[in-house]
Protein backbone atom coordinates (compact mmCIF):
# COMPACT_ATOMS: atom_id res chain seq x y z
CA UNK A 1 0.00 0.00 0.00
CA UNK A 2 1.36 3.38 -1.33
CA UNK A 3 2.35 5.67 1.58
CA UNK A 4 4.48 7.93 0.22
CA UNK A 5 4.49 10.17 -3.39
CA UNK A 6 8.66 10.38 -3.27
CA UNK A 7 11.07 9.32 -0.83
CA UNK A 8 14.36 10.69 -1.43
CA UNK A 9 17.91 9.12 -0.95
CA UNK A 10 20.96 11.16 -0.38
CA UNK A 11 23.68 13.56 1.35
CA UNK A 12 22.06 15.39 4.08
CA UNK A 13 24.05 18.48 4.64
CA UNK A 14 24.14 22.26 6.32
CA UNK A 15 24.83 24.47 4.16
CA UNK A 16 26.75 27.64 5.28
CA UNK A 17 26.65 30.13 2.27
CA UNK A 18 28.65 33.26 1.67
CA UNK A 19 28.11 36.34 -0.51
CA UNK A 20 31.34 37.16 -1.97
CA UNK A 21 32.47 40.03 -4.37
CA UNK A 22 34.19 37.08 -6.45
CA UNK A 23 34.70 33.74 -6.41
CA UNK A 24 38.40 33.96 -5.98
CA UNK A 25 40.70 31.70 -7.66
CA UNK A 26 44.15 30.21 -6.95
CA UNK A 27 46.79 33.17 -5.18
CA UNK A 28 43.55 35.61 -5.64
CA UNK A 29 41.36 37.08 -2.76
CA UNK A 30 37.60 37.83 -2.65
CA UNK A 31 35.74 39.64 0.47
CA UNK A 32 32.36 37.96 2.17
CA UNK A 33 29.87 40.29 2.11
CA UNK A 34 27.08 38.33 3.77
CA UNK A 35 26.57 34.96 5.37
CA UNK A 36 24.29 32.60 6.06
CA UNK A 37 23.58 28.81 7.23
CA UNK A 38 20.75 26.20 6.11
CA UNK A 39 19.70 23.06 5.54
CA UNK A 40 20.69 21.14 1.89
CA UNK A 41 22.02 18.44 0.03
CA UNK A 42 20.69 17.52 -3.58
CA UNK A 43 17.84 15.05 -2.86
CA UNK A 44 16.69 16.91 1.07
CA UNK A 45 16.27 20.04 -1.49
CA UNK A 46 14.03 18.21 -3.86
CA UNK A 47 11.81 16.27 -1.18
CA UNK A 48 11.22 20.05 0.61
CA UNK A 49 10.30 21.43 -2.46
CA UNK A 50 7.79 18.53 -2.73
CA UNK A 51 6.09 18.51 0.64
CA UNK A 52 5.63 22.55 0.45
CA UNK A 53 3.51 21.26 -3.21
CA UNK A 54 1.19 18.87 -0.97
CA UNK A 55 3.09 16.02 -1.86
CA UNK A 56 3.87 12.97 0.95
CA UNK A 57 7.56 12.45 1.17
CA UNK A 58 9.46 10.99 3.11
CA UNK A 59 13.70 10.52 3.28
CA UNK A 60 16.35 8.20 3.59
CA UNK A 61 20.17 9.08 4.47
CA UNK A 62 22.48 9.82 7.93
CA UNK A 63 23.12 12.41 10.25
CA UNK A 64 25.29 12.47 13.44
CA UNK A 65 24.59 12.98 17.39
CA UNK A 66 25.70 16.58 16.49
CA UNK A 67 24.24 19.93 16.20
CA UNK A 68 24.16 19.63 12.45
CA UNK A 69 22.33 16.60 12.56
CA UNK A 70 19.87 17.52 14.65
CA UNK A 71 19.21 20.91 12.75
CA UNK A 72 18.41 18.68 9.59
CA UNK A 73 16.53 16.45 11.65
CA UNK A 74 14.46 19.79 13.37
CA UNK A 75 14.16 21.34 9.10
CA UNK A 76 12.40 18.31 7.77
CA UNK A 77 9.47 18.47 10.83
CA UNK A 78 9.04 21.85 10.31
CA UNK A 79 8.82 20.82 6.11
CA UNK A 80 6.36 17.87 7.21
CA UNK A 81 8.90 15.29 5.62
CA UNK A 82 8.70 11.84 7.30
CA UNK A 83 12.36 11.08 9.15
CA UNK A 84 11.58 7.66 10.06
CA UNK A 85 13.78 6.43 7.19
CA UNK A 86 17.05 8.43 8.68
CA UNK A 87 19.75 6.89 10.52
CA UNK A 88 21.18 8.15 13.53
CA UNK A 89 25.29 7.93 13.98
CA UNK A 90 26.71 7.70 17.61
CA UNK A 91 29.70 8.79 17.00
CA UNK A 92 31.45 10.63 13.30
CA UNK A 93 29.63 14.43 12.06
CA UNK A 94 26.90 15.14 10.03
CA UNK A 95 27.75 16.62 6.63
CA UNK A 96 28.59 19.99 5.97
CA UNK A 97 29.11 22.22 2.92
CA UNK A 98 30.65 25.40 2.31
CA UNK A 99 29.53 27.55 -0.37
CA UNK A 100 30.91 31.02 -2.02
CA UNK A 101 27.79 33.00 -4.10
CA UNK A 102 29.17 35.77 -6.13
CA UNK A 103 27.03 39.05 -7.37
CA UNK A 104 26.10 36.65 -10.40
CA UNK A 105 24.97 34.02 -8.48
CA UNK A 106 27.24 31.85 -9.88
CA UNK A 107 28.84 29.58 -7.01
CA UNK A 108 31.92 27.35 -5.81
CA UNK A 109 31.00 24.31 -3.50
CA UNK A 110 32.97 22.46 -1.14
CA UNK A 111 31.76 19.52 0.21
CA UNK A 112 32.35 17.41 4.11
CA UNK A 113 30.53 14.36 3.15
CA UNK A 114 30.68 12.82 7.53
CA UNK A 115 28.32 10.24 8.18
CA UNK A 116 26.65 10.58 4.84
CA UNK A 117 29.45 8.01 3.39
CA UNK A 118 28.92 5.40 5.86
CA UNK A 119 25.31 4.08 4.82
CA UNK A 120 25.58 0.22 5.23
CA UNK A 121 22.09 -1.23 3.26
CA UNK A 122 21.31 -3.27 6.84
CA UNK A 123 20.53 0.15 8.43
CA UNK A 124 17.76 0.74 5.63
CA UNK A 125 14.19 -0.73 6.20
CA UNK A 126 13.26 -1.67 2.25
CA UNK A 127 9.46 -1.79 4.10
CA UNK A 128 10.02 1.80 4.47
CA UNK A 129 11.75 2.44 1.20
CA UNK A 130 8.69 0.42 -0.79
CA UNK A 131 5.69 2.44 0.30
CA UNK A 132 6.29 4.98 -2.28
CA UNK A 133 5.14 5.47 -5.93
CA UNK A 134 9.09 6.99 -6.29
CA UNK A 135 12.72 6.77 -4.61
CA UNK A 136 14.43 9.61 -5.70
CA UNK A 137 18.22 9.29 -5.74
CA UNK A 138 21.21 11.57 -5.74
CA UNK A 139 24.87 11.48 -5.42
CA UNK A 140 27.22 10.72 -2.48
CA UNK A 141 30.56 11.35 -2.18
CA UNK A 142 32.15 7.82 -1.27
CA UNK A 143 31.61 4.23 -2.40
CA UNK A 144 29.54 3.06 0.52
CA UNK A 145 26.79 4.99 -0.12
CA UNK A 146 27.02 4.30 -4.06
CA UNK A 147 26.85 0.92 -3.67
CA UNK A 148 24.20 0.78 -0.44
CA UNK A 149 21.79 2.53 -3.37
CA UNK A 150 22.30 0.05 -5.98
CA UNK A 151 21.66 -2.77 -3.52
CA UNK A 152 18.63 -0.99 -2.80
CA UNK A 153 16.87 -0.78 -6.37
CA UNK A 154 17.79 -4.31 -6.95
CA UNK A 155 15.92 -5.43 -3.66
CA UNK A 156 12.97 -2.67 -4.62
CA UNK A 157 9.58 -3.93 -6.31
CA UNK A 158 8.85 -3.15 -9.73
CA UNK A 159 6.16 -0.91 -9.17
CA UNK A 160 8.10 1.44 -7.20
CA UNK A 161 9.66 3.96 -9.99
CA UNK A 162 13.33 5.53 -9.79
CA UNK A 163 14.10 8.48 -10.15
CA UNK A 164 17.69 10.09 -10.72
CA UNK A 165 19.53 13.25 -9.99
CA UNK A 166 23.57 12.18 -10.59
CA UNK A 167 25.00 15.77 -10.15
CA UNK A 168 28.68 15.66 -11.31
CA UNK A 169 29.68 12.87 -8.59
CA UNK A 170 27.85 10.45 -10.79
CA UNK A 171 28.47 11.80 -14.05
CA UNK A 172 32.19 11.73 -13.46
CA UNK A 173 31.89 8.00 -12.67
CA UNK A 174 30.23 7.56 -16.62
CA UNK A 175 27.32 5.56 -17.95
CA UNK A 176 29.02 2.29 -17.58
CA UNK A 177 29.15 2.38 -13.91
CA UNK A 178 25.77 4.12 -13.32
CA UNK A 179 23.97 1.43 -15.09
CA UNK A 180 22.82 -0.29 -12.09
CA UNK A 181 20.71 3.04 -11.58
CA UNK A 182 19.92 3.84 -15.30
CA UNK A 183 18.13 0.70 -16.52
CA UNK A 184 15.48 1.13 -13.54
CA UNK A 185 15.34 4.60 -14.10
CA UNK A 186 11.91 5.95 -14.86
CA UNK A 187 13.34 9.44 -15.18
CA UNK A 188 16.52 11.05 -15.09
CA UNK A 189 17.67 14.31 -14.71
CA UNK A 190 21.18 15.73 -15.66
CA UNK A 191 22.33 18.92 -15.84
CA UNK A 192 23.80 19.72 -19.13
CA UNK A 193 27.47 19.81 -18.11
CA UNK A 194 26.78 16.20 -16.38
CA UNK A 195 25.13 14.94 -19.18
CA UNK A 196 28.17 15.48 -21.31
CA UNK A 197 30.34 13.54 -18.79
CA UNK A 198 28.12 10.95 -18.08
CA UNK A 199 27.50 9.92 -21.89
CA UNK A 200 30.28 11.78 -24.04
CA UNK A 201 27.81 13.71 -25.96
CA UNK A 202 28.02 17.55 -26.90
CA UNK A 203 24.86 17.67 -28.40
CA UNK A 204 22.55 17.21 -25.13
CA UNK A 205 19.71 16.05 -27.37
CA UNK A 206 21.94 12.53 -28.72
CA UNK A 207 22.85 12.77 -25.10
CA UNK A 208 18.92 12.24 -23.53
CA UNK A 209 19.19 9.62 -26.29
CA UNK A 210 22.13 7.75 -24.96
CA UNK A 211 20.42 7.76 -21.20
CA UNK A 212 17.06 6.19 -22.51
CA UNK A 213 19.17 3.56 -24.48
CA UNK A 214 20.55 2.58 -21.23
CA UNK A 215 17.05 2.14 -19.77
CA UNK A 216 15.59 5.34 -18.82
CA UNK A 217 12.40 6.07 -19.32
CA UNK A 218 12.74 9.52 -19.23
CA UNK A 219 15.37 12.29 -19.83
CA UNK A 220 14.89 15.75 -18.87
CA UNK A 221 18.29 17.55 -18.95
CA UNK A 222 18.54 21.12 -16.57
CA UNK A 223 20.11 23.93 -19.47
CA UNK A 224 20.30 26.79 -17.22
CA UNK A 225 19.30 29.64 -18.12
CA UNK A 226 18.46 28.09 -21.62
CA UNK A 227 15.29 26.18 -19.68
CA UNK A 228 15.14 22.78 -20.32
CA UNK A 229 15.19 19.68 -23.16
CA UNK A 230 12.53 16.34 -22.15
CA UNK A 231 12.14 13.53 -24.06
CA UNK A 232 10.80 10.01 -23.79
CA UNK A 233 11.77 9.02 -27.26
CA UNK A 234 8.05 9.74 -28.38
CA UNK A 235 8.12 13.02 -27.88
CA UNK A 236 10.59 15.79 -27.05
CA UNK A 237 10.54 19.15 -26.31
CA UNK A 238 12.62 22.54 -25.54
CA UNK A 239 11.10 24.55 -22.84
CA UNK A 240 12.77 27.95 -22.54
CA UNK A 241 13.65 29.05 -18.92
CA UNK A 242 10.96 31.69 -16.58
CA UNK A 243 13.05 35.13 -16.73
CA UNK A 244 13.78 36.07 -13.65
CA UNK A 245 16.21 38.42 -10.99
CA UNK A 246 19.07 35.79 -10.10
CA UNK A 247 19.81 36.26 -6.83
CA UNK A 248 21.71 32.54 -6.20
CA UNK A 249 21.84 29.62 -8.70
CA UNK A 250 22.29 27.03 -5.35
CA UNK A 251 19.55 24.65 -5.30
CA UNK A 252 18.58 25.27 -8.78
CA UNK A 253 18.33 21.58 -10.26
CA UNK A 254 17.28 20.61 -7.33
CA UNK A 255 14.05 22.75 -7.38
CA UNK A 256 13.56 21.68 -11.06
CA UNK A 257 13.51 18.28 -10.13
CA UNK A 258 10.77 18.81 -7.42
CA UNK A 259 8.36 20.64 -10.13
CA UNK A 260 8.86 17.93 -12.70
CA UNK A 261 8.70 15.21 -9.80
CA UNK A 262 5.35 16.59 -9.27
CA UNK A 263 3.81 16.94 -12.46
CA UNK A 264 4.68 13.16 -13.14
CA UNK A 265 2.84 12.94 -10.16
CA UNK A 266 -0.08 14.45 -10.71
CA UNK A 267 -0.29 13.09 -14.11
CA UNK A 268 0.59 16.23 -16.48
CA UNK A 269 2.00 16.02 -19.74
CA UNK A 270 5.75 15.58 -20.77
CA UNK A 271 5.86 18.76 -21.64
CA UNK A 272 4.08 20.23 -18.97
CA UNK A 273 6.48 18.41 -16.74
CA UNK A 274 9.03 20.65 -18.06
CA UNK A 275 7.47 23.63 -17.25
CA UNK A 276 6.97 22.80 -13.78
CA UNK A 277 10.12 22.26 -13.37
CA UNK A 278 11.17 25.25 -14.78
CA UNK A 279 8.66 27.29 -12.86
CA UNK A 280 9.87 25.67 -9.56
CA UNK A 281 13.61 26.45 -10.51
CA UNK A 282 12.46 30.02 -10.95
CA UNK A 283 11.10 30.83 -8.15
CA UNK A 284 14.37 29.00 -6.27
CA UNK A 285 16.71 31.12 -8.07
CA UNK A 286 15.74 34.70 -6.87
CA UNK A 287 16.18 34.13 -3.23
CA UNK A 288 19.67 33.22 -1.20
CA UNK A 289 19.87 29.62 -0.59
CA UNK A 290 18.60 26.31 -1.81
CA UNK A 291 15.15 26.05 -0.31
CA UNK A 292 13.91 29.84 0.29
CA UNK A 293 12.29 30.38 -2.85
CA UNK A 294 11.03 27.08 -3.14
CA UNK A 295 7.52 27.73 -4.31
CA UNK A 296 3.90 26.60 -2.34
CA UNK A 297 0.92 25.22 -4.08
CA UNK A 298 -0.46 28.22 -4.47
CA UNK A 299 1.98 29.91 -6.22
CA UNK A 300 1.72 27.32 -8.82
CA UNK A 301 -2.02 28.10 -9.36
CA UNK A 302 -1.32 31.36 -10.20
CA UNK A 303 0.62 29.95 -13.48
CA UNK A 304 -1.03 26.20 -14.06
Amino acid sequence: MKRFDVIGFGALNVDKLYKVNKIAGPEEEGIITDCQEACGGSAANTIVGLARLGCKVGFIGKVANDREGKLLIKDFHKESVSTEGIIRAKSGRSGTVMGFVDKKGERALYVDPGVNDTIEFEEISVDYSSKTEFIHLTSFVGEKSFETQKKLVEELPKNVKISLDPGELYARKGIKQLNPLLKRSFVVMPNAKELKMLTGEEDYASGANKLLDAGARIAAIKLGGKGCYVTDGNENHHIEAFKVPVVDTTGAGDAFCAGFLYGLISGKSLKECGMLGNFVASRCITQMGARAGLPRIKDLKLFF
